[in-house]
């Protein structure tokens, strides 16, 4: 069996860091030929000494030259490259063959891009490679004629209870009816509404089930991450946008489910642990050892379900009614909500008001075909301005 040579964009983050595990208990079957990270320069440098890759990426020319001295103290012959374009070059000229995309944000945009195009696996954990640029990523995986697998658990889920062919065949013949994902509800999905005005970001961070960065457990904690899940659904999948429902369910133990027409429902289960779709993605159609422990049904209380509020997700019915609007309009919704997220993390702006300077832009910037990259690049730009202003409004009362 070949080695597989894995390129790890974004090794550092949660996603990497799982990645790295599984792949530490496989050596026979995988290699790290790449790793990048923005500015957590330390830990990168223990990774390279680990796995030896032959680039290694950083955000800026300083935690280049750290990591350059960290290296060489250590003998390591890694090279050190940084920015957006040494992030490309990770993925075409480390010669690798499988990308972990689980860059957090519109950063890991290009780089994912260029793994479609260049015909690798990618094992998508960059929502936003969907969620900005859906219809231009599916096109570039399929003129590249690589292999899409999702490792967010739930796409990772569905992808598990769908037939083996459903994306690539006449799908009326499947008899599917809807696509589930499931959400857990976050920290905040009894709270009452009258206190949420107080919520600080280190409350909103203490995810119950999972173990995730910070921008993404606040996504969780408003649901704007399971309202970009949808977008993505709807890529992955081809599915209508009134085929695809969002179902909370506190356990996070039923990772997702397909409702098929002749009344089945199949779901995936298992931990909360995302070694699992990731080792599902890095060895399928293989199934290898994930270091997880074993799901003992005995031992659940319950499995709950329940149709989200959204009066209390206003997020997530922000993020439907961009799906509905097509173009560029997830393209703003991502791009706001990553500045305002950012600012509410930085202590200067309300919990409550991520939701209100999102859709503030979504009313102000005009939906347009999302035409190229370069286009969807400009939207981003706009929409994080304008953000920006909206942010700086609020903190200024």
């Amino acid at each position: 069996m070949a080695i597989q040579r894995v390129a790890i964009l974004g090794s550092t983050g949660s996603i990497g860091v799982s990645t790295l595990d599984v792949i530490r208990a496989h050596p026979d079957r995988f290699q790290v030929v790449a790793l990048t990270a923005g500015r957590q320069v330390e830990r990168l440098a223990e990774q390279c000494l680990e796995f030896k890759p032959l680039i290694a990426v950083v955000t800026d020319a300083v935690g280049a030259s750290r990591l350059s001295d960290l290296l060489r103290e250590q003998h390591c012959t890694t090279g050190v490259l940084y920015g957006p374009e040494a992030l490309v070059s990770a993925v075409l000229n480390s010669d690798c063959d499988t990308v972990m995309a689980a860059i957090v944000g519109a950063a890991g945009l290009a780089p994912t891009l260029a793994a479609a195009k260049a015909g690798k696996r990618v094992l998508l954990a960059n929502k936003e490679s969907l969620v900005m640029a859906g219809d231009l990523f599916m096109q570039a995986m399929k003129l590249g004629g690589g292999e899409l697998l999702p490792i967010d658990s739930e796409h990772n889920a569905i992808f598990q209870c769908l037939p083996a062919d459903f994306t690539s065949a006449p799908q009326a013949s499947f008899g599917v009816e809807e696509l589930w994902l499931t959400a857990s509800g976050g920290p905040f999905r009894n709270t009452p509404l009258a206190d949420l005005a107080m919520i600080t970001p280190d409350q909103a961070c203490a995810h119950p089930n999972w173990v995730m960065g910070r921008k993404i457990s606040v996504d969780s904690a408003t649901m704007m991450n399971k309202g970009l899940e949808v977008i993505e659904a709807l890529w992955l999948f081809g599915l209508p946008l009134e085929k695809i429902k969002v179902v909370i369910h506190p356990q996070s133990v039923v990772h997702s489910m397909v409702r098929y027409r002749d009344g089945s429902v199949i779901a995936q289960m298992g931990q909360p642990d995302m070694r699992t779709p990731i080792a599902y993605g890095l060895a399928w159609p293989e199934r290898i050892d994930a270091g997880v422990a074993q799901l003992n049904l005995t031992q659940l209380s319950a499995l709950n379900f329940a149709e989200p509020d959204l009066e209390r997700f206003p997020c997530l019915n922000m993020a439907f009614t961009a799906a509905r609007a097509g173009g560029t309009a997830p393209t703003v919704l991502n791009a706001a909500n990553e500045i305002a997220v950012a600012a509410f993390l930085d202590q200067g702006l309300p919990y409550l008001q991520i939701p209100a300077i999102v859709e503030q832009t979504l009313d102000q910037i005009q939906v347009s075909p999302a035409t190229s990259i370069e286009h969807l690049l400009e939207i981003d730009a706009q929409a994080r301005q304008l953000a920006g202003k909206l942010v700086t409004q609020v903190s200024s009362r």
